[in-house]
């Protein structure tokens, strides 16, 4: 397969197998699920009626008063425990290393049959200016939310990225499936296309 390089008459010849295979609709969502139940903290806690501060003694007595309660720390009380208190845990989903791979290769593939991938020569910017990457996407009409993948990211373009809301710069390690499905385009270098190829064939 031969991708068409931005601004330039050369062609890059791609493997089938990472941009040329079968969309799989299931398996993608599988894989980008996990990736974002993996970065949820896991953190909330309630407290049951054992656990509320407060005495557990009777609050009136059995009969004569209507409805018959126990502790104030019951649940259908107003500062008594919850009934099903949530508690920490992890929202992890195991995903394996080959799926992994192949969720990524499928979200390439279709990503390059709706046009959405711009291969470019290099995306490099001198100094760390927003206006800087501003000109430079403008030039590229790459549309609100790109995505730039270079094989090592520099330290400018992160930088340069930083202020712009929609605008997401990934070196070919930190690429993600959450990533790749949000972009309206994925522009890449030549250098970062042949890494991914090393890494997903």
């Amino acid at each position: 397969m031969e991708l068409n390089i931005n601004g330039s008459a050369n062609t890059l010849s791609v493997s089938d197998a990472v941009f040329g295979r079968e969309f799989s609709q299931d398996l993608v969502h599988q894989v980008v699920v996990a990736y974002r139940n993996a970065g949820r903290a896991g953190t909330k806690a309630q407290k049951t009626r054992s656990e509320v501060r407060g005495t557990t003694k009777k609050s009136k007595k059995q009969k004569g008063g209507g409805a018959r309660h126990g502790a104030l720390t019951a649940p259908i009380f107003v500062g008594g425990g919850v009934t099903f208190a949530a508690k920490p845990r992890s929202f992890a989903q195991k995903v394996n290393r080959k799926m992994y791979r192949a969720a990524m290769a499928a979200i390439l593939s279709e990503l390059n049959r709706q046009g959405r991938i711009m291969v470019v020569e290099g995306f490099e910017l001198d100094s760390p200016k927003t206006t800087g990457m501003i000109a430079k996407l403008k030039d590229l009409n790459v549309g609100q939310r790109p995505l730039i993948v270079t094989e090592d990211a520099t330290e400018n373009l992160y930088l340069s990225a930083r202020n712009l809301r929609y605008v997401q710069v990934r070196d070919v390690q930190g690429l993600d499936p959450v990533a790749l499905v949000g972009a309206d385009t994925v522009v890449m270098t030549a250098d970062a296309i042949k890494k991914i190829e090393e890494w997903l064939a």
